[in-house]
């Protein structure tokens, strides 16, 4: 009896300890195989290891958050009014704080919504925001308007724009959706969708090697196997916009011949224009398919080559290209011409159609710029924070960009697309391009076009 007792008095205490020593093997495969199954599997690594986390430290952290950050309402002002029922030494009572909500993954991240309290607003939070990414331990934390008296709170705990190539494969996601182009990824960690007929109009700026060429490539290839019409003005010979030159129907490469062909693009949105009168439509989307005119883009590279001017014989030639921009873009969206504006610095003293245009470009996008007026021209009238953002873009940073629109504005980067595999695009889809009668004296006269020579336009 004194054995068998012993013998279970002996397993009882063995049992633990082999049970601590298997969670202690378990812990220790997990931290040693987790740096692999975070660069193989993100999003498996994410949602088993990563969300757990996030979220107990989101729970842990959001009481004194709340109130370190000001966003706690004192209890204090509605005691006084029922003092006598609170005894003497009795525990202050806690701060009312934010009520947070179920928080959600996504596949890069985790976003929850939080209500506002009486008397705050969502600026609140928004300056809360760099402390509860250093609380929560994420790499960045936007905070959005959801609703009236709820806001939206998404942490990052990585940055997507570090390697953007991970989301190479979708980069023609969107191809079989007219005028809809991948380009790169946000900083949320979602695809960075250009939708040419939600915002139809574009401005792209960026200094040298800020990444302002590799958009126009990406676009260029996302378009490139749409059934679309090309057109480029590349007034510095064509250095940029040849390369697409077997895809384009049509290309300038100098101010005289851009003055002509965006002439040619104005008489072409006025005809388009009475046959939608005579159709009783409002725009190109509203005709039958197979009457529907094909939509043309128009890339516009280096603008200031457009609008600059040496001697008093080149003004009217600027003012005419001005003009003619400015008209192709009030009429452009509702008759299928889209326009996609790209340069290294835009300002005031280009002249007055500069500010005239700029205005009617919804779409914005701002790469590392060498001086702030560019920054400001972009961003300035839309929204101070995207400027601000901007402006921070540091050198090494290529590709990274602040987009902005009437919805609001995010921090983006674009795919790496080389020329050389742009050209390829363009030459593989040459068969595309449509032929616009009214375009023809501007086609480019050979698929690939030198730089310095010139085009029949």
């Amino acid at each position: 009896m004194t054995l068998t007792a012993s013998s279970h008095h002996d397993t009882g205490s063995t049992w633990p300890s082999w049970t601590a020593l298997a969670l202690l093997l378990l812990t220790a495969t997990v931290l040693t195989l987790s740096p692999v199954l975070r660069s193989r599997y993100p999003a498996a690594w994410w949602l088993a290891l990563g969300y757990p986390t996030a979220c107990l430290r989101v729970l842990r952290t959001w009481r004194p958050l709340m109130a370190a950050s000001g966003l706690a309402v004192s209890r204090k002002a509605a005691l006084t009014v029922v003092s006598g029922l609170v005894g003497k030494g009795a525990p202050p009572p806690q701060p009312r704080v934010p009520r947070c909500g179920f928080i959600r993954p996504t596949r890069t991240g985790f976003h929850l919504l939080a209500r506002l309290l009486p008397g705050q607003t969502p600026d609140d939070y928004i300056k809360a925001a760099p402390a509860m990414a250093h609380a929560w331990e994420v790499h960045a934390v936007r905070v959005t308007p959801w609703k009236p008296g709820v806001v939206r709170i998404t942490a990052s705990p990585s940055d997507p724009l570090q390697t953007p190539q991970q989301a190479r494969h979708t980069r023609h996601q969107h191809t079989h959706q007219l005028l809809r182009v991948t380009v790169g990824v946000l900083e949320t960690g979602a695809h960075w969708v250009v939708d040419l007929r939600r915002v139809p109009h574009w401005l792209i700026v960026g200094a040298t090697r800020s990444g302002k060429s590799t958009l126009v490539n990406a676009l260029v290839a996302g378009l490139a196997p749409q059934p679309v019409a090309l057109v480029g003005i590349d007034c510095k010979g064509g250095m940029e916009l040849s390369l697409y030159g077997s895809r384009l129907s049509a290309l300038a490469t100098n101010r005289a011949q851009a003055v002509k062909l965006l002439s040619a693009l104005v008489d072409l949105t006025l005809d388009r224009m009475a046959v939608c009168r005579e159709a009783h439509v409002r725009n190109v989307w509203g005709l039958p398919e197979p009457t529907r005119p094909v939509p043309v883009v128009v890339i516009v590279d280096e603008i200031a080559e457009l609008f600059l001017i040496a001697n008093r014989s080149e003004k009217d030639e600027a003012q005419a290209a001005a003009t003619a921009l400015i008209r192709i873009a009030q009429l452009g969206a509702a008759l299928g011409v889209f326009l996609v504006v790209a340069g290294q610095r835009v300002g005031s003293d280009m002249g007055p159609g500069v500010t005239a245009l700029r205005a009617q470009l919804a779409g914005r996008v701002c790469h590392r710029v060498s001086d702030p007026g560019t920054a400001e021209m972009t961003l300035g009238d839309l929204n101070p924070d995207a400027l601000k953002a901007a402006q921070a873009i540091p050198p090494e940073q290529a590709g990274t960009a602040v987009l902005a629109s009437g919805d609001g504005w995010e921090r983006a980067r674009s795919f790496l697309v080389s020329e050389t595999e742009a050209e390829a695009v363009a030459a593989q889809y040459a068969h595309l391009s449509p032929d616009l009668p009214e375009l023809a004296a501007c086609r480019p006269s050979a698929p690939r076009q030198a730089p310095a020579r010139e085009t029949s336009c």
